[in-house]
């Protein structure tokens, strides 16, 4: 006889990993015992050496599918003679290392549940299980047991217990366990009545706006097809022409709206469940309003049995957008939802059971093969990214768009939910309050801390605020390169190409068309756009035709530039005009930059793109869009120079502006215009890799969600020999970048 303890690491608390080896140590007539501590799951097996080799080979290829195993490690102890198996009740410690499992998605077994009218918990919208439920936005700590989530202020019935207890049930030690008989219960408007969804389907059917309490935070919903629905949304939440989001009843009903694809059918039903962004079908009956002058829309499917129940009712699109104002955080607790929800929704469904931790949907693009990842939150969150790293922890906090945070000790980087644009106080609290959490959850006191080279960031002041620790710098790009890095487990040097809207250089000066030498501790700029004042600062992001005029300047002189300006950019008027010039002209409130993000927002202006950017990257995003109504066979890039390190745009702008002149069509220039910036791009990238350059290329920054723009630049380094890289699961935008601080701040410390 053997007798053998396994310590397994990873996500494997909370998703059914203990019942897993109870049924699988049984079949195989193996003695001992499993229980969660919290640096993962310990297991001790007793039997013949072929049963525990067999045990061990299953253990890994037979996990339950929301297991994600990290490491297995394993040591031989004296045999005991113990009879039976049997699950041990979890242990507190110092110091714990498992991670949280993050919310998961509605499952087939519950769902199914909550539809049979001789089940116990038929229609009941709390019902979950071992495979499906609240998780993550219902912890206060670790280890993951009832008594540490929300969920310990519903004593479970006889009949909920006597399924926790029972190793063979679906819903053993599912912590969120409950029925109707005692658990959660929803609220209407402040009541408990027993038909509020059906009310709410009704409500939403009239076109009222309802705010909606969902696993992470509250919802804002109302129906997707009704136009003036939609536009009373829009208007109440003061959320400019930002696309909604949409959640639709099944997958027939997103084929009807979007062109879903087996990639963004497999993400549509996944446990994570995110928002899809598809191309739209025309004429899908949606309201225009959904998401203006955009070709895409993002979809989600119900993901909890409230959302399963309602959208049953309900009408078969809903708009299911985040209930929050403009960028501050999503609301989560019922007093904020009364308070700040209250004078835009008509109606409040709310529950009793208390969120823990806020988080937003996650959101990822799809295009052809394409997937893009957008925002990691529900669904994503808390789960790891092995990095291969040594040294004391370290805090990354992020920049100022799209914020997340980054947790980073050895051998895994945690990366925060969404948490926002960092410009207000209310949204700096929020983010405090969240690190304070991660650092409470997971026990880890950083060391270092890692911050943006950008001084104004509120994320770099609040770095900069800490005590008893030691701050690092780290520049933007860098970051972005090493972010992609990082997840894939590149540790050479590589070409990284990062292109966005803005990010602070060491020279003082605003970057974001960025070709780097870089590796994990540092890097060198080999290529960039070339720069052009930036006038006004934030204006010229609101106004992209002050770009736009910024570029014909730089092209044509000030007085050639402004009279093209006066044919081709209708929204600027005449004193914008000469007061913007005169601007450009004596360098008044003007950083150069070489941003790629602004480089696409005059180019959309020029083509007649929206004349004020209600939220980032509406342009760019518009001129994706017009690219995509272009139908022609055979496109050439305009001309470009790429020399002395610089990427010269202005004859490209030169070109645009002839095509404009010529009546081109504005969506073969701005076919073009994508075409242009892939291939100069990719002759960048070869310049460096002839110079001595590495071979693997890094694709990161914002402008990486263009589909249309990141699809051809695979495709073209591929043909130059080159190897590209891309994001799997963390986003290209800013919303990634903390992961990348936190690893070159870890390399400047010393392994």
């Amino acid at each position: 006889m053997t007798r053998l303890e396994i310590r397994v690491t990873g996500t494997v608390q909370g998703v059914g990993f203990r019942p897993f080896v109870y049924r699988l140590a049984t079949e195989l007539g193996l003695a001992g015992s499993v229980r969660n501590t919290p640096a993962g799951v310990v297991i001790e097996v007793e039997g013949e050496e072929e049963h525990i080799e067999e045990f061990q080979r299953r253990l890994r290829e037979d996990a339950p599918p929301l297991a994600r195993i990290g490491s297995v490690a394993t040591r031989e102890l004296e045999p005991t003679g113990e009879p039976g198996f049997r699950i041990i009740e979890s242990q507190a410690a110092p110091r714990p290392t498992a991670l949280t499992p993050p919310d998961v998605a509605l499952c087939a077994d519950c769902q199914r549940e909550i539809g049979d009218s001789q089940d116990r918990r038929h229609g009941y919208p709390f019902t979950n299980c071992t495979n499906c439920g609240p998780r993550f936005s219902i912890v206060r700590g670790i280890p993951y047991d009832r008594q540490q989530t929300t969920m310990a202020a519903f004593e479970m019935c006889e009949d909920c217990a006597r399924e926790y207890r029972e190793p063979r049930d679906r819903r053993f030690h599912a912590e969120p366990v409950a029925c109707p008989k005692c658990g959660p219960r929803l609220r209407l408007d402040e009541r408990e009545v027993p038909d509020a969804i059906e009310q709410v389907a009704e409500m939403l059917t009239d076109g009222k706006v309802v705010a909606i309490k969902g696993l992470g935070g509250y919802h804002l919903a109302c129906d997707a097809r009704s136009a003036d629905a939609v536009e009373t949304l829009r208007t109440r939440k003061g959320r400019g022409q930002k696309p909604f989001a949409i959640m639709v009843r099944d997958l027939e009903e997103a084929r009807r709206v979007a062109e879903v694809s087996d990639r963004a059918a497999a993400l549509l039903s996944s446990p994570e469940s995110p928002v899809v962004i598809m191309p739209a079908v025309p004429g899908s009956g949606l309201a225009e309003g959904i998401a203006p002058r955009q070709r895409t829309v993002g979809v989600m499917l119900p993901y909890t049995p409230l959302h399963r129940l309602l959208l049953d009712r309900a009408p078969p699109a809903l708009v299911m957008t985040s209930g929050n104002l403009a960028e501050e955080p999503i609301v989560h607790t019922d007093e904020e939802a009364k308070q700040k929800l209250g004078p835009i929704a008509d109606h409040i469904l709310a529950h009793n059971r208390e969120i823990a931790v806020p988080c937003d949907d996650s959101v990822v693009r799809v295009d052809g093969d394409l997937v893009i990842p957008v925002r990691r939150a529900r669904g994503y969150v808390p789960r790891s990214v092995p990095v291969d790293v040594e040294g004391p922890p370290v805090l990354a906090v992020g920049g100022y768009h799209k914020n997340t945070f980054c947790l980073l000790r050895k051998g895994e980087a945690i990366l925060s939910q969404h948490i926002g644009d960092l410009d207000t106080a209310e949204v700096l609290d929020y983010f405090g309050r969240a690190v304070r959490h991660f650092e409470q959850l997971f026990e880890v006191t950083p060391d270092v801390v890692a911050h943006d080279l950008h001084p104004g960031y509120l994320s770099t002041q609040w770095a900069k605020s800490l005590e008893g620790v030691r701050l690092v710098g780290v520049q933007h790009h860098h970051a972005h390169v090493v972010s992609v890095m990082a997840e894939l487990g590149l540790m050479e040097p590589v070409i990284g190409v990062s292109y966005d809207g803005t990010g602070y250089g060491p020279d003082g000066t605003a970057w974001g068309g960025e070709v780097l030498a870089a590796d994990r501790s540092g890097y060198e700029r080999a290529f960039h756009l070339l720069q052009v004042p930036l006038p006004g600062g934030e204006a010229a992001i609101e106004r992209p035709g002050r770009m736009a005029l910024s570029h014909l300047i730089a092209t044509f002189g000030r007085e050639e530039g402004l009279a093209k300006a006066r044919r081709l950019l209708p929204d600027l008027t005449d004193a914008e005009l000469r007061v913007v010039s005169r601007q450009i002209e004596r360098g008044v409130n003007c950083p150069p930059t070489s941003s790629m993000g602004r480089f696409f927002d005059a180019i959309a202006a020029l083509l007649g793109a929206t004349p004020e950017a209600t939220y980032e990257g509406q342009p760019a995003m518009e001129l994706e869009a017009m690219a995509t109504a272009w139908a022609g066979d055979t496109l050439l890039p305009y001309g470009y120079e790429v020399e002395n390190g610089v990427i010269d745009t202005r004859p490209i702008v030169r070109a645009i502006v002839a095509d404009l002149e010529h009546g081109v069509e504005r969506a073969t220039i701005a076919a073009c215009f994508h075409e242009t910036v892939a291939a100069f791009t990719c002759d960048a990238c070869r310049l460096l890799h002839d110079q001595g350059g590495p071979p693997d290329v890094v694709l990161a920054g914002g402008v990486m969600q263009n589909a249309r723009l990141l699809a051809r630049l695979l495709e073209l380094l591929s043909e130059a020999g080159l190897h590209p890289h891309i994001h799997k699961e963390v986003p290209p935008n800013d919303g990634g970048m903390s992961l990348g601080q936190a690893v070159v701040a870890s390399e400047s410390t010393g392994r």
